[in-house]
């Protein structure tokens, strides 16, 4: 039986399809932007506009990159400030474009450097929380590996989060919760338990809305066409089923989103 903190190594697995991935699988006539406008371009976080069916959408993706060189061009998936503010300024244009966004999720979390405290991490992370909550367009977020912390909450203030099925989403990692709690990081699947990090354990906590069922075998062509293909049309007819309501229950039903969650569940550790 496959345990929490199995899932969770499955979440980081090197061959896992990355954000760049899914952009280039769900949507055509991708058009990246790039810059903050204020200071750079962070490469971890890919932004723009590509046409899902025939649908407009923005897209914004934590990659995390495949070799080694882009996988340090893009920090290993760890976003700098700028790009968080990369993410919102194309979150508001879509805002002003009436195009719906799609977030995609996958950070062990945001950078912990000087640097990118001096550039007002933590203030650019509280921006997107509290934008994102009054955004006037359809916003959906999928967390497609790893889903750490503020990294990976920055981009999931949404009208639903879904999860891969081998992905978590969490406040801290297995590993660094042992360390913090038992000084002892061989205990990291003891701490993965705890933290009910999993799909199924947030699901059933109202964190998240969907669980996307992923093919274990990510170099099958045809298996990769099918989850791709269904992923598509799953998320297509969401987004036209959140097209459909006014702006003021779309807001509305995004507060009660979570306000809901763990209203009904005792957590106990």
């Amino acid at each position: 039986m496959m345990t929490k903190y199995d899932r969770v190594l499955l979440a980081r697995e090197k061959e896992r399809p990355t954000a760049g991935n899914y952009i280039s699988n769900l949507v055509t006539h991708f058009v990246e932007m790039h810059g903050d406008r204020r200071y750079g371009d962070d490469r971890a976080v890919i932004a723009g506009i590509g046409l899902l069916e025939d649908e407009a959408v923005t897209l914004i993706g934590i990659e995390k990159g495949h070799d080694t060189k882009e996988k340090i061009e893009c920090n290993f998936g760890s976003a700098h400030p700028e790009g968080y503010r990369k993410a919102l300024r194309q979150m508001k244009l879509a805002e002003k474009f009436h195009r719906p966004v799609i977030c995609i999720i996958d950070t062990a979390g945001a950078y912990c450097g000087i640097g990118a405290e001096e550039r007002g991490e933590g203030q650019a992370i509280a921006e997107n929380l509290m934008e994102m909550m009054m955004l006037k367009t359809p916003v959906i977020s999928i967390v497609i590996g790893e889903g750490g912390s503020g990294g990976a909450l920055a981009l999931a203030v949404a009208d639903e989060v879904w999860m891969l099925s081998n992905a978590y989403y969490s406040v801290v990692s297995p590993e660094s919760c042992a360390n913090i709690l038992w000084k002892d990081t061989n205990k990291a699947a003891q701490a993965a338990d705890a933290l009910k990090l999993t799909a199924t354990d947030l699901l059933e906590m109202s964190v998240i809305e969907r669980i996307v069922e992923e093919p274990r075998q990510y170099q099958y062509d045809i298996q990769n066409d099918i989850f791709y293909g269904n992923l598509k049309k799953d998320l297509l007819g969401k987004i036209q089923a959140l097209e459909s309501l006014d702006v003021e229950q779309l807001l509305e039903n995004r507060y009660e989103k979570y306000r809901k969650i763990g209203r009904n569940n005792r957590v106990t550790i």
